[in-house]
């Protein structure tokens, strides 16, 4: 519906940036991970992300003007996160998606890549950089000793979606403060 409604209101998809998710914010042993949880995580950060750019890729190839989509993976992807295994399966089945789209799409000009944020100041992760101990936690993994900005990951999100990133595909450009060097 997403992208239907795209081309009915603009005509055509040159850019589909997948930045939508969820993170439990509950540590969870493994064992102790319920299968609603996980089939939810699974369902929100995997599935709808694969069927959103399972849609954009046909119109795409079929406007043959190329195009760009850029997927918002994680630090998580790369390190793994403890007490939250479904989301870092989630965001790690991300940059493999991209990796493998990459590939598969570079013949038909269209630039698949991936940004991984750390931590980032949102709306998602307030309740848990509220608290005091934990936002002290959190910034002592990070290199600058800060989180992001979201404007801060908006940058380079729409740099790979211009000409300037146009030998650039299926990478993965981390912005996390250095986190994912120091994890």
């Amino acid at each position: 519906m997403l992208v239907e409604d795209t081309i009915a209101r603009f005509g055509h998809l040159d850019i589909l940036v997948v930045n939508h998710g969820i993170w439990p914010s509950q540590d969870r042993p493994v064992e102790q991970l319920s299968d609603e949880q996980w089939l939810s995580t699974m369902a929100v950060n995997l599935d709808s992300a694969f069927l959103l750019v399972k849609s954009a890729v046909k119109v795409m190839k079929k406007s043959r003007r190329g195009g760009h989509i850029v997927m918002v993976s994680s630090t998580a992807a790369q390190r793994g996160e403890a007490f939250h295994c479904d989301y870092a399966a989630t965001k790690g089945a991300i940059i493999s998606m991209v990796k493998g789209l990459s590939t598969e799409l570079a013949r038909d000009y269209i630039y698949v890549n991936c940004v991984a944020p750390g931590w980032v100041a949102t709306d998602m992760s307030a309740p848990v950089i509220a608290q005091p101990e934990m936002n002290q936690k959190i910034t002592s993994t990070i290199p600058l000793g800060r989180l992001a900005k979201p404007e801060e990951i908006a940058g380079p999100i729409l740099f790979l979606c211009t000409p300037l990133a146009g030998f650039i595909t299926g990478e993965v450009f981390n912005v996390n403060g250095g986190a994912v060097l120091a994890g």
